[in-house]
């Protein structure tokens, strides 16, 4: 998708116009190689989509809160569409129960509703919250747990984790946890991140890193939570995470941390009288 084409432009609803649907939804990422539609492969996106034309009977582009990577969860992913009103008058009431019939068991659409004209899931977005789960627990996470929490082999400091994380925070160059992409930039404003040991109901352990920033650049909170690790394990001291912001280009001793650790959990948006100028911000900083 470019930076800006027509699924990012406000919907036209003059009478019998169009409808801007705002979906939520969710996702075990296991067995998609991510959200973006590919070639030959299983994706969140086209199978999505595919689902919506069949209930639909309308063919539909979806723009996405975060594009997520192969093996990524999320239960609090955001997409948009513009569909014309007759058709959203026709399937709204039991739209989400019947995507439910149609949609594989590893996808939900929880909720789907009308949206203001102006609602933009990707530049409208203020904030993104992921949540990254490892279990150095000796019997590991448990196995209902197993799809989205990472089997750690070493004890890991919880402690000294949060306090390398705290040095990250506020608007800096994160090109070293970056995987860059061209005419991209890196630059972030990192809302939280912050490293917590709790105890699962089972009586386990899990060391639980909670991300939030304006947005992500790609395998960003991976390339942090690796960053972490190290520093959790002992082999690197407090302040290394932070000593990478100088750098310009991807720090290859940054290990990537596992996918599956990873959630999307939510997206924040503004109030809709703000949702327009917030878009133009955003569009004007990725470009």
């Amino acid at each position: 998708m470019t930076e800006h084409d027509h699924r990012d432009e406000p919907a036209t609803d003059t009478g019998g116009g169009l409808v801007r649907l705002r979906l939520a939804v969710q996702y075990d990422g296991t067995a998609f190689h991510g959200w973006a539609r590919q070639p030959a492969q299983r994706t969140v996106q086209a199978e999505l989509e595919q689902a919506l034309a069949t209930v639909l009977r309308h063919d539909l582009d979806l723009t996405v809160a975060g594009r997520t990577d192969a093996g990524v969860h999320a239960t609090g992913q955001v997409v948009h569409c513009d569909l014309p009103r007759a058709v959203w008058e026709e399937h709204a009431a039991r739209l989400v129960r019947r995507l439910r019939g149609v949609l594989p068991r590893d996808i939900a659409v929880p909720r789907a509703q009308e949206a203001h004209p102006s609602f933009d899931a990707r530049f409208g977005a203020l904030a993104r919250h992921y949540v990254y789960r490892l279990s150095d627990d000796p019997a590991g996470p448990s196995p209902l747990r197993r799809a989205d929490t990472v089997a750690w082999p070493r004890r890991l400091d919880a402690a000294a984790m949060d306090l390398a994380a705290g040095l990250l925070l506020g608007q800096n160059d994160f090109a070293a946890y970056c995987k860059r992409r061209e005419g991209a930039t890196t630059i972030r404003t990192l809302l939280r991140l912050a490293v917590a040991r709790q105890t699962e109901d089972d009586g386990s352990e899990t060391v639980r890193i909670d991300a939030s920033a304006d947005a992500f650049c790609h395998s960003m909170v991976r390339s942090l939570v690796g960053g972490l690790i190290a520093v959790g394990e002992g082999r690197r001291p407090l302040d290394w995470p932070a000593s990478l912001l100088s750098r310009t280009e991807r720090a290859g001793e940054v290990p990537v941390a596992p996918a599956h650790g990873l959630t999307l959990v939510a997206v924040d948006y503004p109030a809709d009288a703000e949702l327009a100028a917030r878009a133009e911000v955003t569009r004007a900083r990725r470009a």
